[in-house]
């Protein structure tokens, strides 16, 4: 894959089919592959706390999430949602043959989107879950490895997921790693995602914002960035 750069940030020039093709290739060589969404927060993220940039870029596929991201490099052709990535991957199960492991979120949160999972798409194999809350990591390890799971999704909302994998995954058994942030509430039907027309116009940041009134606190930083994004020269592809 193509690699280009947001304010020092890798995004990867992907498609949905490329990650998938990417994915098989992983799990049947045994090789790690961890994957995370970059949006506008993950870009803020990276320049604004100096212990996260080495943790993004730790990672082997970061997809094009934010429409900001998008529209701020134009080499860039197509946005790939975390949500729609993480549901491809689960309606391409057997394709990959894949065996999932699902860690993150509330007890009853998880456990729903399992049994939504399994009810949507038939044979997927969910070898096991944990809600986002448990103790003992060194346990939760070894309950992810004796599944025998081959993809990971972690649902802890960022930096904490994006740390999480970067401190274990040489530590798993599991070839995938993704952050998948909110997936879990969604999937579960607990959060209700952003009509297609909104997703369309690239509005869903703001759909999220009136729903969930505490991310209204991010808005100043938010527009800072996004006025960056928007400079014509200066910004796109630069590493420095």
């Amino acid at each position: 894959m193509k690699t280009t750069y947001v304010l020092q940030v890798p995004i990867n020039v992907t498609s949905y089919e490329e990650i998938i093709a990417e994915i098989q290739k992983k799990i049947k060589q045994k090789q790690k592959y961890s994957i995370i969404s970059i949006n506008l927060n993950k870009i803020i993220l990276a320049n604004e706390k100096s212990e996260m940039m080495p943790v993004i870029q730790s990672f082997d596929c970061f997809i094009p999430d934010g429409i900001s991201v998008v529209r701020a490099n134009k080499e860039l052709k197509e946005r790939i949602t975390g949500v729609d990535l993480f549901q491809k991957i689960c309606e391409e199960h057997e394709k990959i043959g894949a065996k999932i492991f699902l860690y993150g979120a509330q007890e009853e949160i998880v456990e729903a989107a399992k049994a939504n999972l399994e009810e949507k798409y038939k044979n997927i194999q969910i070898v096991g879950f944990e809600n986002g809350f448990v103790k003992d990591n060194e346990a939760l390890i070894q309950k992810i490895n004796d599944s025998k799971a081959n993809i990971v999704f972690i649902a802890m909302g960022s930096p904490r997921q994006e740390k999480w994998i970067y401190e274990n995954k040489d530590k798993l058994d599991a070839s995938v790693l993704m952050g998948v942030g909110g997936s879990f509430d969604i999937v579960s039907g607990k959060l209700k995602r952003a009509p297609k027309w909104i997703r369309k116009m690239g509005i869903e940041w703001m759909y999220r914002m009136l729903r969930e009134p505490k991310r209204l606190k991010q808005i100043p930083l938010q527009i800072k960035y996004w006025l960056k994004l928007r400079k014509k020269e200066g910004i796109l592809n630069e590493r420095n």
